[in-house]
């Protein structure tokens, strides 16, 4: 029988509501001109189901999910498409696919989220040392199950790197914190989502809170990109002029078209695949 953690304490965040008042208004006006905040939330609900569909249908679907069917969904997670690529081709392939399959064999267990999280990767040599790697296991189990695994990225909270969203609307009475104490794990994030999801609830937002809380965190950091000058990832993202380009390259968004709901990715071979 797999043994199962104990569930954490609660975590205690303390965040700055004038700043994510700024960032919601922001991102509200940055969406009307595309159809509205609906439209990217469509978006989000379908890259979820693209995943849920490659990842979890079947009784073995890790088993037989080809290369070419994980390289359309590799678009779709900027902090890691740059860098899979070689991952794509067996024998390689069948060593990621094999950090896959044990990642999820406990998708019912989040209270073992920090053991997997920690353990992925041991399988793929000296790149499980890379923080795409790390990257790479928290965008597949929130998007295969957002309810259960809030966003779990380095751009939304990086301890090691005192970077993310967490850091830019931490209240702080100087108003920039050196070091924040909070450990970057299944609680902090788990906590962070909660306390978002209140923040919204009391905008007026009821509806797909998952997805809205995700976008907020977006466009958050995105705007630490802008002033950073898009320093941050300057290897996956290009300064434009559209208010919401990071945004929508943060959460993998990057082939909505506006007007129409549909989706189009470009594979890593550089091949265009609508969804």
């Amino acid at each position: 029988m797999r043994r199962v953690p104990a569930v954490p304490p609660p975590v205690r965040l303390e965040l700055s509501g004038d700043r994510l008042a700024a960032s919601l208004a922001r991102l509200v006006a940055g969406a009307e001109p595309h159809g509205g905040l609906e439209q990217y939330v469509e978006a989000l609900k379908l890259k979820g189901t693209a995943f849920r569909e490659a990842l979890l249908a079947g009784p073995d679907p890790l088993a037989t999910l080809e290369p070419a069917v994980f390289g359309v969904l590799c678009p779709l997670l900027p902090t890691v498409r740059r860098w899979i690529g070689r991952w794509l081709e067996r024998p390689a392939y069948d060593a990621l696919r094999g950090e896959l399959a044990e990642l999820l064999d406990a998708i019912d267990e989040p209270a073992s989220t920090d053991e997997r999280l920690a353990r992925f990767g041991t399988g793929l040599g000296e790149d499980r040392h890379q923080r795409w790697v790390r990257d790479l296991a928290a965008e597949v189990l929130h998007n295969v199950d957002p309810e259960r695994y809030p966003l779990m990225t380095r751009w939304i909270w990086d301890a090691a790197a005192n970077t993310g969203v967490l850091r830019e609307i931490w209240f702080a009475d100087d108003a920039s914190p050196q070091r924040i104490a909070v450990a970057d794990d299944y609680a902090t994030f788990l906590a962070l989502r909660e306390e978002l999801s209140g923040y919204l609830a009391r905008q007026g937002f009821f509806r797909d809170m998952l997805y809205y809380v995700d976008l907020l965190c977006a466009q958050v950091y995105a705007e630490y990109i802008c002033d950073q000058g898009g320093s941050y990832l300057r290897t996956d993202f290009s300064a434009e002029p559209d208010p919401l380009e990071f945004t929508r390259r943060l959460l993998g968004l990057d082939g909505v078209r506006a007007g129409n709901g549909r989706t189009r990715l470009n594979t890593i071979e550089g091949r265009a695949a609508a969804v």
